[in-house]
């Protein structure tokens, strides 16, 4: 089974696989309506620091999710937010890290090391630094982001690139978006979101597709279920191949992501939760 799914998804592929379910993950937002489409990239002619009401999440939260590819039990990532006395241009920031490793027999196939940084601004939920050490079967990424928000670039290393004010990285989008609200969202309804993503700004798409209960090993939670919008090739089969589900409170937590794939299933579910700001959707 293991050379079959070695032959079908490259090095390529699973970096997709990656970048997509972040996307389910991390890309639920909300703003100005026009034909059940949602843009939330805020960018004007000139850049204003601002002000982001928080009320989804803390310094001391962590967040452990077990991941399955089929029966095996795969990996284990977690999200934890940590204060820190660093500040960028005199802002509060907030210092967020994010780990995932593989495990058990899931090693003797694809072995993952992954560690990512990112350092938030406090008010304005935008990242000033984002740090990437990946190391997935031997394919290895270093990256070291700098965000020159109030001039819509990012730098790394010599290079330089242009970016939309207000950008996100792949870490901090996902802590933007839970503080936007959904309350007001029909099924169908789809939203846009930018993120930069390995030297180029991202486009990502979701379509919420309503309200659930979902039984986990945790227990029974009120949930928001999403798709992401992608592109059907020899990865996925259908457009609606991965679908996600976000606690339904005022924390906006993924509970759990499946993803149906050409050579297996891939699940997500949240296994441990501390230091969250508000109840969550238990019943």
């Amino acid at each position: 089974m293991f050379d079959s799914l070695e032959m079908n998804i490259n090095f390529k592929d699973m970096k997709r696989l990656i970048l997509i379910a972040l996307s389910t993950v991390v890309v639920l937002s909300s703003g100005y309506a026009s034909d059940g489409v949602y843009s939330t990239q805020t960018n004007g002619s000139a850049f204003t620091y601002r002000k982001i009401k928080n009320n989804a999440f803390q310094p001391g939260e962590k967040l452990t999710y077990r991941l399955h590819y089929g029966i095996i039990d795969a990996a284990i990532a977690t999200l934890e937010v940590k204060s820190t006395d660093k500040k960028i241009k005199e802002r509060e920031l907030l210092h967020v890290v994010a780990k995932g490793k593989s495990i058990g027999s899931f090693n003797w196939f694809f072995k993952v090391d992954d560690h990512y940084e990112s350092y938030i601004d406090a008010e304005s939920l935008f990242p000033w630094v984002f740090i990437r050490r990946v190391n997935e079967g031997g394919y290895k990424i270093n990256q070291n982001y700098t965000f020159i928000q109030n001039k819509g670039k990012v730098k790394e290393g010599d290079k330089e690139y242009k970016a939309p004010y207000n950008v996100q990285d792949m870490i901090s989008s996902y802590y933007y978006a839970r503080t936007l609200d959904f309350s007001n969202a029909q099924e169908g309804d789809i939203f846009e979101f930018e993120s930069f993503v390995d030297g180029e700004v991202y486009p990502l798409k979701i379509k919420f597709l309503g309200r659930e209960t979902i039984k986990l090993k945790q227990g029974k939670f009120r949930a928001l279920k999403f798709c992401p919008v992608v592109q059907v090739d020899r990865i996925f089969k259908d457009e609606d191949d991965l679908t996600v589900w976000i606690s339904d409170d005022e924390n906006k937590i993924p509970l759990m992501a499946k993803a149906s794939i050409l050579v297996g299933s891939i699940k997500m579910e949240l296994i441990d939760y501390e230091g969250i700001k508000n109840p969550i959707s238990k019943k």
